[in-house]
């Protein structure tokens, strides 16, 4: 108790609360500008923390990293441009409730579910941290194989329209991946000589040119009426979110409870939470059809992840030093700065510093409704602000985020090109949000394959020894011949029935 108390007295004092609340509106200007990642704002605070102590230190990226992951909605649902890769999940459904005047409606939801996901996150992180660590520990090459081929199945399930344009769009995503040197022979890869794309093409400026730089050249290309939005809701940020929540509050929890445990998987974080619990919505809801079209039930299962996936990153971080995520892996470096060496024993070192770090995940994620619901409120500059004016604004933002990834001017031409691109496929209705996942997981499903081809000695069935790589194998190929299954299925039901009709 003793050691608990010192851990309150370490947050709550002037200090660390002034640096939970400017962490927090940081967190939400670098979220909501497209481009600008979570990633990217915890680790322009590295410097900064130096001159800090540990609790507002470690207060400020735990802080900054939950507003950003939240924030990234607000242009995926004014503009159909996610402000962080997590939002790309269910850019279409706040989009579209967005345009028929729900834009507040719509991102009362997201802040609400993402408060809960991520307090959530860090119940589950505060109590069952160790086991938790301890099945993430058992995950090898071959379990992470299935997991990118999972993520990499969902986008096709979840994706509206032709699954065979879907599916074509997740090929380019792979085939983006495979640019830069490979890992077997370290040979290059596509990379026409140039000496940038020796390391890959980075998932960011892909992103920003197949959604932002394709929403301004379909404006530039069409006549607009000159405005952002066609209608401003009227309705509080928060009234309808009770009925929401009430009808929906299953999917908060499953939400929660992937987004942990996905998070708590090195290498995996909030990205891939987002798009599983998205996916496994849809399997499990009323509406399938519904979701993509306009839907708040996916939004509800995806920001529920996104948070609560922030927390579970940390378990291993804090259990074992082993990242979670690219957040973690910074804050592992933070952590050793500040003499907090992550391991078992950062549990029982008697500071407080672990009690400390608990309560700021707490008020992290309570400080993001007032300062969130401002950001709400505030946002409807972008309705308000002539398009005309708004999207030379975004195109500046959109440069400077991708220049700024690796201070490299091939991002930008990337950006470019793939917004050109992407513009061609938007008109033939192919969906962007797979080609993305497929950069993300592509890297991660080639090199978990290669790894465990080189252990079994190029046996395909050790990919089935272990018991979670043979449930996970089983699940992926369920997934995949769910689709004829269904059909057999019906033609099994209506051959009985005609029977049934037959035999009366």
């Amino acid at each position: 108790m003793d050691t608990i108390l010192l851990g309150l007295q370490l947050v709550f004092n002037v200090e660390t609360l002034l640096v939970i609340l400017a962490a927090s509106v940081f967190g939400v200007f670098v979220g909501a500008v497209p481009g600008l990642t979570a990633t990217m704002a915890v680790a322009l605070l590295v410097p900064i923390t130096f001159y800090m102590d540990p609790v507002p230190a470690i207060a400020a990226i735990v802080t900054t990293s939950a507003m950003a992951i939240f924030s990234g909605d607000i242009p995926a649902t004014y503009l159909n441009i996610p402000g962080t890769p997590s939002s790309a999940a269910y850019v279409g459904d706040s989009h579209l409730l967005a345009r028929s005047g729900r834009a507040r409606e719509t991102l009362g939801v997201n802040l609400v579910c993402s408060v809960f996901g991520g307090i959530f996150g860090t119940i589950i992180l505060v109590f069952v941290s160790p086991s938790l660590a301890e099945v993430a520990l058992q995950f090898s090459s071959f379990e992470y194989f299935w997991l990118a081929l999972l993520g990499l199945s969902c986008s096709i399930f979840i994706a509206i329209g032709s699954r065979v344009k879907a599916f074509l769009s997740l090929m380019i995503g792979l085939l983006l991946s495979t640019v830069g040197l490979d890992m077997m022979s370290g040979a290059p890869r596509f990379t026409f000589g140039i000496p940038d794309l020796m390391a890959g093409i980075n998932f960011i400026p892909v992103m920003i040119g197949m959604f932002a730089l394709n929403e301004l050249m379909l404006f530039y290309g069409s006549r607009g009426d000159g405005k952002a939005m066609p209608s401003l809701s009227k309705d509080s940020v928060f009234t309808q979110v009770p009925g929401h929540l009430k009808a929906y509050w299953p999917n908060m929890f499953r939400g929660g409870s992937i987004g942990t445990l996905i998070g708590a998987l090195p290498g995996a974080g909030a990205d891939i939470a987002a798009w599983i619990s998205y996916a496994v919505g849809k399997g499990r809801s009323k509406q399938k059809d519904a979701y993509g079209t306009g839907h708040i039930e996916g939004i509800v299962d995806a920001s529920s992840a996104n948070n609560s996936g922030i927390s579970g990153a940390w378990v291993p971080a804090l259990v074992f030093g082993i990242p979670g995520d690219s957040i973690t892996a910074i804050v592992i470096g933070v952590l050793y700065m500040k003499g907090m060496n992550p391991g078992p024993t950062i549990f029982m070192d008697g500071s407080g510093l672990i009690y400390a770090l608990f309560v700021v995940f707490f008020l992290a994620n309570l400080v993001m409704l007032p300062i969130g619901y401002a950001a709400i409120r505030s946002a409807k500059v972008f309705i308000l602000t002539p398009r005309k004016v708004l999207m030379p604004i975004i195109l500046c933002f959109c440069i400077v985020g991708a220049f700024s990834i690796n201070n490299s001017i091939t991002d930008v031409w990337i950006m470019l090109i793939i917004g050109a691109v992407a513009s061609i496929l938007a008109r033939c209705d192919f969906p962007m949000a797979p080609a993305i996942l497929g950069l993300v997981l592509g890297t991660t499903l080639e090199n978990n394959f290669m790894s465990s081809m080189l252990k079994s000695n190029g046996d395909l069935l050790a990919f089935f020894s272990r018991p979670i790589s043979a449930g996970l194998g089983a699940l992926v190929i369920l997934l995949w011949l769910s689709p004829l299954l269904t059909v057999a299925y019906k033609k099994f039901k209506n051959a009985n029935s005609n029977k049934a009709q037959e035999l009366s």
